[in-house]
């Protein structure tokens, strides 16, 4: 492949070439939502880049299979597996069972995937499902001295690996700076790193999820289950793992710990993490009282792919902050990004040597620790040159197949929903923009009259922070 996929690597803590286990064909796994409740929109800059990656590699050329879990039991509120399971948290906060606010939240989940142009994983598959996976893994962890037993639960012994703080060379409690919640400290376990496989005696008299094991009535720990939901539908090698930088510690360090204790190989050679949302109070959390979705997004007028565009155009490995202020200047280039492209005459032929050209830098780009902003960059300096509008528009559609911001579509779909159609809608911008020179120029009589002119024709004006918006009366 002429283009090399380079991005940095968390293992090694430096930018690496992609080079895959098996040539042509890329293993990625990437870990799913706890769905216990809505995901904000911090949680979802972390799927649009994954989302982002993954449709990099099929653009340059790679077979790609990606997987992701459903966590729908045993994802405690503290990381180190004590506290409440958060699934039974959400069950009694809804006066719902578990697996009735796990379907809503997972159809919920991948409704706001839906939105925002995230392609569903190629397999999708819930915690639930896996209980045997789960168990042949721990027994076989069990039987060669990894695991033991104390307490009515199972746990991973870390004092029996040569290092398990692979991801850095920082202590354990330095690694807890990134960790959802406060850690607590488990009297069962032998060493304070030690992890919860399967718990054989429920902490709670109401946990509802509850299956047979060898060790007795139980269910599994958070950190089992990606290990063996990706080696159920991936095998024995990994090529790339992904995830939001609070998973580093400790549940991608103890992934690795459980999954190659259990094979006696290196499991997964590149690992990329998402940095943090935050907004100016900090990182976005559930734990902080409102949740800010991408439905509240939408009720406050903003198209989702505003906010995919807000997170292309910083880098994943920094830290985004979110203002409203800023998604409405986002919202502004955005409608006027859609509306150059809608103005593109499609007719005529392609500059086979330009498109190649473009091609290239955008491959480029994206390729450079997945560098979108750059992407970007690349899209509006080629809508700037001086070449047919046929090439722009097929380079246009091109580059959409990645960025997926529906750059070619918008308005027609727009126009689907408002019921306008396109030549009304042409009339309406030219009477917008005509509207704009009056007042510009104080003939504010003018400028009435336009407005009069479209409510007659049932459209109304309305005058924003981020210009003028028009929907039917």
């Amino acid at each position: 492949m002429e283009n090399k996929m380079h991005f940095y690597n968390t293992l090694t803590r430096r930018v690496e070439q992609f080079i895959p286990n098996e040539d042509g064909k890329v293993a990625m796994y990437t870990c799913g939502p706890t769905v216990y409740h809505f995901a904000h929109i911090g949680n979802l800059r972390c799927y649009i880049m994954e989302d982002l990656l993954e449709k990099t590699l099929r653009y340059i050329g790679y077979d790609v299979k990606r997987v992701m879990n459903i966590t729908d039991v045993g994802h405690l509120s503290s990381d180190a597996d004590t506290g409440e399971d958060k699934m039974v948290a959400g069950a009694k906060r809804e006066h719902k069972t578990v697996m009735e606010i796990a379907k809503f939240y997972t159809e919920a989940f991948f409704e706001d995937c839906k939105k925002l142009n995230i392609k569903t994983p190629d397999v999708v598959e819930p915690a639930t499902n896996c209980i045997d996976e789960f168990q042949k893994v721990i027994g076989r962890l069990l039987e060669t001295g990894y695991a033991y037993e104390s307490g009515g639960n199972i746990y991973f012994d870390t004092s029996k690996l040569k290092e398990y703080y692979v991801f850095s060379g920082q202590s354990e409690q330095e690694l807890l700076v990134g960790v959802r919640d406060d850690v607590e400290e488990d009297a069962n376990k032998r060493n304070k790193s030690d992890f919860v496989l399967w718990f054989t005696k429920s902490k709670f008299e109401d946990q509802e999820l509850k299956w047979e094991s060898p060790w007795g009535v139980g269910y599994p720990g958070w950190h089992i289950e990606c290990s063996c939901i990706s080696m159920k539908h991936l095998g024995e090698y990994m090529d790339i793992h992904c995830g939001g930088v609070d998973n580093i510690f400790p549940h991608h360090t103890n992934e690795i710990a459980q999954s190659e204790a259990y094979l006696g190989h290196k499991w997964c050679n590149y690992w990329l993490h998402v940095h943090h949302l935050n907004d100016k109070t900090g990182k976005m959390s559930k734990s902080k009282g409102k949740i800010l979705t991408v439905s509240t997004l939408e009720e406050n007028g903003y198209d989702p792919m505003v906010y995919r565009l807000f997170c292309l155009q910083s880098h994943y490995r920094k830290p985004l902050e979110f203002s409203y202020e800023v998604l409405d200047n986002m919202s502004a280039a955005y409608d006027k990004l859609v509306k150059r492209i809608a103005s593109l005459q499609r007719e005529g032929e392609v500059d086979r040597e330009k498109f190649d050209a473009y091609r290239t830098q955008f491959e480029t780009a994206l390729c450079d620790d997945l560098n979108s902003s750059m992407a970007i960059t690349v899209l509006y300096d080629m809508l700037k040159d001086d070449m047919s509008d046929a090439t722009k528009f097929a380079l246009a559609e091109n580059f959409d197949q990645v960025l997926s911001l529906n750059l070619t579509t918008a308005l027609e779909k727009k126009s689907e929903e408002s019921g306008v159609d396109a030549e009304l809608e042409q009339y309406i911008m030219e009477k917008i923009e005509e509207r704009k020179a009056a007042k510009k120029e104080k003939d504010f009589a003018k400028a009435d009259a336009i407005r009069d002119e479209l409510m007659a024709k049932g459209i109304l004006l309305e005058d924003t922070r981020e210009g003028v918006k028009w929907k039917k009366a």
